[in-house]
């Protein structure tokens, strides 16, 4: 006992006064430095994960077809008598948060789930849009404003047909073959990819990793334009901004004199804790993604530490549709390393209620494997919520998802996907294997918890800007694109009416 007090002694604990706290550095966190910033506002961005340096030559990430200890984060990598299973402990990419009925995954690292998502840059409709975000938000707006200015910032293009052509690209030019065959239709999507590097790796003159599959775990060379890239690194150029990686907040509370504390550990790539701090500020500005903002949330809420929140918050959270789907067929001759990361989506969008959009998404080369296996991937509307809950006696932040949840947009995707794929090798539905989404939304929503600013009602000086505002989907289109641009839209008017108020 001695020596574990010994131990925990010997973690010095440092108090440190601020402006405004940024808790998260995704497309929420990074959107709010980079306008706060820029309005002359001195803000400190606080990332659990570590800086993923990259750009020309620079190879930061783990390979997907060769994975290491870089994949997993150190506090979700499964443990069996307290060590690691597969890696030694580490700030890894990629976090798995396990629900009654569900399992989520987000990442961590300066840039947050941009520096891993697949690329997706999608818009709803207007239509789509109201009929599951506030009309109030004003989408005519936002379509001439904040969804361009995202566009603009991600550098977002479409893939040249002369990258698609190419050998390895066979799965996606099959995947569009066959749905329009099916009656569907079919579209490039945008994405943040500098295309331009496909096109040296086709000319032999770039290390391959686009045509070969790579980047799912992160995109090496700088041939993506993440958000620590379009947003994080200009805002610390404004000499406003400062991101402090590896700080891993623990819980949020109120002080008696109104202001904002976060409880933090600084801590080392292995995890291990290097320095307790009690960060005070006037405004502080949740943007964790919607699993870890709705936890600090839940736990201020259940522990008091934040007295008064809304009763609402924890409440309304959903996968946003997502079906992800296995296609095996060694006729189709996907390839051992197939093209990506996406090039093809189709989108069923004539009725809000029953918007859906599926895309093939594909899969690296392993071990010079032909798997003969391609990722189709469905977004659907759906209107089932799940909701987390606060264990007071193992102080654990518990998500619960309904029994059958999803199944009427999961009928539609698979409907669609099922023509597809029909007559054409073995279809498999990992979700009926193992629930799971990638596409984590709500748990302090907008209407309920916050207003449409992000502004939590009741509790002057805190605001939510990321996934955890969004009530449960973004319409039939993953979330990047609505939460970046809702984020925008609510900065335009922050910087307008708070600073000097609130911030």
């Amino acid at each position: 006992m001695a020596v574990g007090s010994s131990a925990k002694a010997a973690v010095p604990l440092t108090r440190e006064d601020h402006r405004v706290i940024i808790i998260g550095s995704g497309f929420g966190g990074g959107v709010a430095a980079l306008r706060l910033a820029q309005a002359g506002v001195p803000v400190t961005v606080l990332e659990r994960g570590r800086w993923w340096e990259t750009g020309s030559g620079i190879e930061t990430f783990p390979s997907a077809s060769n994975a290491d200890k870089r994949v997993l984060w150190y506090e979700s990598a499964p443990k069996l008598f307290g060590q690691p299973v597969l890696f030694d402990n580490y700030v890894g990419l990629l976090d798995t948060f396990a629900g009654n009925g569900i399992s989520a995954t987000c990442a961590a690292g300066v840039g947050g789930g941009s520096l891993v998502y697949q690329g997706m840059t999608l818009q709803p409709s207007e239509a789509i849009f109201n009929s599951v975000l506030p009309p109030a938000l004003d989408y005519g707006l936002m379509n001439r404003v904040h969804y361009p200015r995202v566009a603009k910032m991600l550098k977002v293009q479409v893939a040249p047909d002369e990258v698609v052509a190419s050998p390895t690209y066979r799965a996606a030019r099959v995947f569009a073959e066959r749905a329009r065959a099916a009656g569907f239709s079919v579209e490039k999507i945008p994405m943040p990819i500098d295309w331009n590097y496909a096109i040296g790796e086709i000319k032999g003159v770039n290390k391959p990793l686009f045509t070969v599959g790579e980047g799912v775990l992160g995109v090496n060379y700088g041939a993506k334009t993440s958000v620590d890239v379009a947003y994080i690194k200009p805002a610390i150029a404004t000499g406003k901004a400062q991101v402090l990686a590896l700080h891993n907040v623990k819980r949020i509370a109120r002080a008696p004199d109104g202001r904002w504390q976060t409880f933090v550990e600084r801590i080392d790539e292995a995890g291990r804790v290097l320095e307790q701090k009690i960060l005070t500020s006037k405004a502080l500005i949740l943007a964790a993604g919607s699993l870890g903002t709705s936890k600090l949330l839940m736990r201020a809420k259940g522990t008091w530490a934040i007295p008064n929140l809304p009763n609402e918050v924890g409440q309304g959270w959903g996968t946003n549709g997502d079906r992800i789907y296995a296609w095996s067929d060694p006729a189709q001759q996907f390839g051992s390393a197939q093209g990506g990361p996406v090039v093809y989506g189709s989108k069923d969008w004539s009725d809000p209620a029953t918007a859906n959009t599926i895309i093939q998404a594909s899969l690296p080369g392993f071990a010079g494997l032909d798997l003969a296996t391609t990722m189709l991937v469905g977004f659907g509307v759906s209107k089932d919520r799940g909701r987390f809950r606060y264990n007071w006696l193992t102080d654990k932040v518990q998500l619960d998802w309904p029994a059958g949840g999803d199944q009427a947009s999961y009928k539609l995707i698979n409907d669609r996907i099922t023509k597809v794929t029909a007559g054409s090798g073995l279809l498999i539905d990992t979700n009926a294997l193992l629930n799971s989404t990638w596409h984590a939304l709500g748990g302090a929503n907008m209407g309920t918890v916050c207003d449409l600013e992000g502004r939590v009602k009741g509790q002057r000086g805190l605001y939510v800007l990321d996934g955890a505002l969004i009530p449960g989907t973004t319409g039939a289109c993953n979330p990047s694109m609505t939460i970046a641009a809702v984020a925008e839209r609510a900065l335009d008017l922050i910087v307008q009416r708070d600073i000097g108020k609130l911030i």
